[in-house]
């Protein structure tokens, strides 16, 4: 089995502070619950996202990092009030990104997407990671190709807006091949879409825990990309795109 890159993960921690979501709170899920799962599949590296629970608390998300070693990343959420400093810091860290939840909350707002996200590129060169419904992709389109670098989670989520992100990826976007139990679409054929247009677009992401997921994550689903791409393109989706994505350089474990 090929080693992963899982460009999607989250952390529950209850030892850190967590905002209930339309008064809901996910079950715990720590780094050890993680890598009991992550391990067997191979998986060597990640980026860990924060969710709409962490709102804009590092502490879990340095902690997490500092545990899972230099082959994670972290992707937050931050108010427009962050410093250049407290970013420069965050980088130290191990973060990598920035994220805007329009499906969840608890993010920045969509006012600041444009100013954020040339400010953190500009200090840190980092990317922004969208949570969003793609059928909302053609209001935000212009926007969006304006920003140096860009994700969408989860394939957008919904068969109404695909035609939207393929048109995202021409341009350049990347695109998480994460979520597909959140989807309402032929999963193979989105995939095989994007990647048409672009083989370095489609990054794999557990999802893990799956929180509010209507089908968690399994297994199969990276079956599913094995078994729909040759094994160049599966390397790429299943590692090579999102560990050059995040800048890193893997450094060999043990799994």
């Amino acid at each position: 089995m090929i080693n992963l890159f899982d460009a999607h993960l989250h952390i529950i921690d209850y030892q850190f502070p967590l905002v209930a979501n339309q008064s809901y709170l996910p079950n715990e899920f720590t780094v050890m619950d993680y890598l009991k799962i992550a391990k067997p599949l191979h998986i060597v590296g990640g980026a860990v996202v924060s969710g709409s629970f962490q709102a804009f608390d590092q502490t879990y998300l340095v902690n997490a990092l500092h545990t899972l070693g230099s082959n994670f990343v972290g992707v937050t959420q931050l108010p427009a009030s962050v410093s250049d400093e407290q970013i420069i810091e965050l980088n130290q860290q191990g973060i990598r990104g920035i994220r805007f939840n329009l499906k969840r909350g608890g993010s920045e707002t969509i006012e600041h997407l444009s100013d954020m996200a040339h400010r953190v590129y500009e200090i840190a060169q980092w990317h922004v990671e969208l949570y969003v419904d793609s059928s909302e992709l053609i209001e935000l389109a212009d926007q969006l190709l304006s920003l140096p670098a860009l994700c969408i989670d989860h394939l957008g989520l919904s068969k109404k807006g695909l035609s939207e992100l393929f048109k995202l990826v021409e341009q350049g976007v990347k695109v998480k091949a994460s979520g597909f139990g959140r989807v309402d679409f032929d999963v193979a054929k989105a995939l095989k879409t994007i990647v048409s247009i672009n083989p370095n677009a489609l990054m794999f992401g557990t999802d893990l825990p799956s929180t509010r997921a209507p089908q968690p994550f399994k297994e199969e689903d990276i079956v599913l990309i094995s078994d729909t791409f040759d094994p160049d393109i599966t390397n790429k989706i299943l590692l090579t795109n999102a560990v050059d994505f995040y800048r890193l350089q893997l450094k060999e474990i043990e799994t």
